[in-house]
């Protein structure tokens, strides 16, 4: 009878295991052995019958559990022990692991990745400040802050648009109980505009019930009902939360294999599961839906790329010969054609301020491109930008990489203490000594362009920049104030756009008139309004 209920314990037991530590029903993945081996030793407690001597008061053994306890538990040590590290250990496969990320190619310009990016398709909301924005719109309806919470955010684009998407989670047990229909949509918040912030609760007139989420219980709990909808045999990470261009709210997850033993984790593809009815596809990597914006997940990359450049002479690397390291970890950038990369700088080991280049993974494919630049990590183009503004104690959140006229620039928002953005700043890559701040992204840019255009360090701006001369007629002009530098707006004779440029950069603009002769040089971008980079008053020189 002791048997029996020792075996129904050692059975739910190993149900509860299953339930909710779900591991991954295939070889390379060691959470089964674990859990067997968990069993195994609580099995030899259960069946191991002790008693008391009645001489000495000491518990005595009676009776030992079978032999067949102790064979299977060396077998399973065996299996998580001995096993990955013959098949997995780097000193043994380091070319193995060096090879994950795939071929590496080296990249010529920048623009094939990052394109030229207009002003206002510049990211200005971090996800700190999105989750602010996100809480300030929840907290106004008080009757929902009190039943949900935001999740984490995903950035991605909706419509060709950058937004930060978070969705509503439960608060705990009783709100699960009490609404298991699933929580009243989802929060979005442009990347680009902190103005434009939605609570979207109904998609085409119905609404959005987000049943299947992490902090759900039992079968909605997202995570479980993949695992027991049939994808127990493979690896699943990177639950990440996205919706549609319709707007329909979806759970994308990576599924993932071990291509060097019990190590080498490497995505496969996708299951696209829908966070209202369950419903789950799976895809290949290739036919993921375009709407999808990430496959790789970040921490995969990640090691595949410090793998990549630990190993550049193999594992016995004493001296560090050629070893790269990545910098700050890696961030989200966006390209043409809906593509989007990992951005992260590369530096020698040892060498922490500064790169020796940067790469661009291709978050679908994870098709690699290596940029031999050197430059300023993203920590020091942090620290060159708040010492702009040390006297204001602001923050830089992490840089963004941009093409800004062909320059590789970091470009990050300054912040005070509560969050909220105050400036803006821009830094070359190259050059971290090159800084533009400013109270709005145009008066940055200017500051920016002046700035690099004025610098006397062996940049050539004009092998960098497309530039333009023009000479022509005033025909409108004007002066604005900003922050103590005053900026001068003028059109010409015979075309369309409007020119900025400030007193600092000629003492000719001041005393410029409607009617009056001038040659400028710029730079030709994406701006409807056009910042000079020289100005020449040529009826000046004639009086």
């Amino acid at each position: 009878m002791k048997k029996i209920f020792a075996v129904v314990i050692l059975v739910f037991v190993a149900f509860l295991m299953f339930y909710f530590g779900q591991p991954v029903l295939n070889y390379g993945f060691v959470q089964l052995p674990i859990l067997i081996l968990l069993l195994l030793l609580i099995g030899v407690v259960l069946f191991t019958k002790l008693a008391v001597n009645p001489v000495n008061k000491q518990l005595i053994v009676r009776e030992k559990p079978s032999k067949i306890f102790k064979i299977l538990i060396a077998i399973v040590l065996a299996y998580v022990i001995i096993v990955p590290l013959v098949t997995s250990l780097p000193m043994f496969r380091s070319e193995d692991y060096r090879s994950l990320i795939g071929e590496v190619k080296n990249g010529n310009d920048l623009k094939n990745h990052i394109a030229p990016i207009s002003l206002d398709e510049i990211r200005v909301v971090d996800e700190r400040l999105a989750m602010l924005l996100g809480e300030k719109i929840i907290g106004s309806q008080p009757s929902l802050g009190s039943q949900a919470e935001i999740g984490d955010f995903t950035i991605q684009k909706v419509n060709n648009e950058l937004y930060w998407v978070a969705p509503l989670l439960h608060t705990g047990f009783l709100k699960w109980f009490n609404n298991s229909e699933g929580t009243p949509g989802y929060v979005m918040v442009s990347a680009t505009n902190e103005r434009d912030v939605k609570l979207v609760q109904e998609v085409n007139g119905k609404a959005v019930k987000i049943k299947y989420q992490p902090e759900a219980f039992f079968g909605s709990e997202i995570e479980r009902h993949v695992y027991f909808s049939g994808y127990a045999t493979i690896g699943l990470t990177d639950f990440s939360f996205e919706i549609d261009d319709a707007g329909l709210p979806f759970w994308v997850v990576t599924t993932y294999d071990k291509k060097v033993g019990f190590g080498g984790s490497d995505a496969t593809g996708t299951l696209v599961v829908n966070a209202q009815t369950g419903e789950i596809t799976q895809y290949s990597m290739t036919d993921t839906p375009l709407w999808v914006d990430r496959i790789q997940p970040l921490h995969l990359i990640e090691e595949q790329l410090s793998d990549w450049g630990e190993y550049v002479q193999g594992y016995w690397n004493w001296s560090n010969e050629n070893k790269l390291e990545t910098t700050e970890g890696l961030t989200l950038v966006y390209g043409e054609n809906h593509k989007s990369y990992w951005y992260t700088g590369l530096s020698s080991v040892g060498k922490e301020e500064s790169t020796v280049g940067f790469v661009l993974v291709d978050t679908r494919t994870k098709e690699t491109t290596y940029y031999r630049q050197s430059g300023a990590t993203e920590y020091a183009a942090q620290s060159s930008a708040e010492g702009k503004v040390q006297e204001k104690g602001y923050h830089a959140s992490l840089p963004i990489p941009y093409v800004i006229n062909n320059i590789p620039t970091y470009v990050m928002t300054l912040k005070d203490d509560g969050g909220l953005v105050k400036m803006f700043a821009m830094v070359s890559i190259k050059d971290y000594t090159i800084v533009g701040v400013g109270n709005t992204m145009r008066e940055t840019l200017m500051s920016y362009k002046n700035v690099y255009n004025m610098a006397d360090n062996g940049l050539d701006a004009k092998s960098l920049t497309t530039k333009k001369n023009l000479s022509s007629v005033i025909t409108r002009i004007s002066n604005d104030i900003k922050n103590g530098n005053s900026f001068y707006y003028f059109m010409v004779k015979d075309s369309p756009s409007i020119f900025v440029g400030s007193s600092q950069l000629s003492n000719e603009l001041p005393v410029t008139n409607v009617g009056d002769s001038i040659r400028i040089h710029f730079d030709v971008d994406m701006e409807q309004i056009i910042d000079v980079s020289d100005f020449d008053n040529l009826s000046i020189g004639k009086k």
